[in-house]
């Protein structure tokens, strides 16, 4: 099994998401050195507390250097690729390393309806945001996770997202989430027009 430098973080970096990192702990600044000078990916696991970490991550590939500061710290930008598995921890680095092996979804065919859904809910939450992100491809083959990865559902949805292995259960999920993040801003945008009435009804709405 190939073996690859760990980053345990309290975030979860999908498949084809990008997102800018600060590197401050000596022992990452030679994780992510190493990467850069060898043009080498590391691994992302999500740990949500010290001591726990999930065993499914996403590889994940420094594409630049944003600012290296004079005391070694670093701030890069990064882009998820493909999951793993991590299968043994591993030792002689001064950062986590581990045995992985590849995690990939079953086979199966897509769903065109349940990518049609998911973006039409997509769209319906970026009509309510300024300066939403632009819409995937939606021929996209890894279109849940270009949608997971536009919007912020939190760290725990997404590492559900990451773990399932059906693109379609995927999608269903996005949708859910999708759906919820639409309706909650959509309450919030409600709540606000009321406010600014104080509370009274205006003659001719709805």
């Amino acid at each position: 099994m190939p073996e690859l430098g760990l980053f345990p973080l309290g975030l979860v970096l999908l498949p084809t998401e990008q997102a800018p990192l600060h590197i401050f702990e000596p022992r990452y600044r030679e994780l992510i050195g190493d990467c850069i000078e060898e043009e080498k990916e590391f691994g992302i696991l999500f740990a949500a507390d010290v001591g726990e970490m999930r065993e499914i991550g996403t590889r994940v590939s420094v594409i630049e250097v944003l600012e290296r500061l004079p005391d070694g710290r670093m701030n890069v930008a990064v882009e998820g690729n493909a999951r793993f598995r991590l299968a043994n921890l591993t030792t002689g680095r001064s950062f986590l390393t581990g045995e992985v092996e590849p995690y990939e979804d079953d086979e199966e065919e897509r769903d065109d309806e349940l990518a049609a859904q998911a973006l039409a809910l997509y769209r319906r939450l970026a009509s309510l945001v300024p300066s939403p992100p632009e819409e995937p491809d939606s021929e996209a083959k890894l279109l849940s996770f270009e949608l997971g990865a536009r919007v912020d559902f939190g760290a725990e949805p997404k590492q559900q997202l990451l773990e399932l292995r059906s693109e379609a259960e995927r999608l269903g999920v996005v949708c859910e989430l999708l759906e919820r993040a639409a309706g909650a801003l959509e309450r919030e945008r409600e709540l606000r027009a009321r406010a600014a009435q104080n509370g009274r009804v205006v003659p001719g709405d709805d």
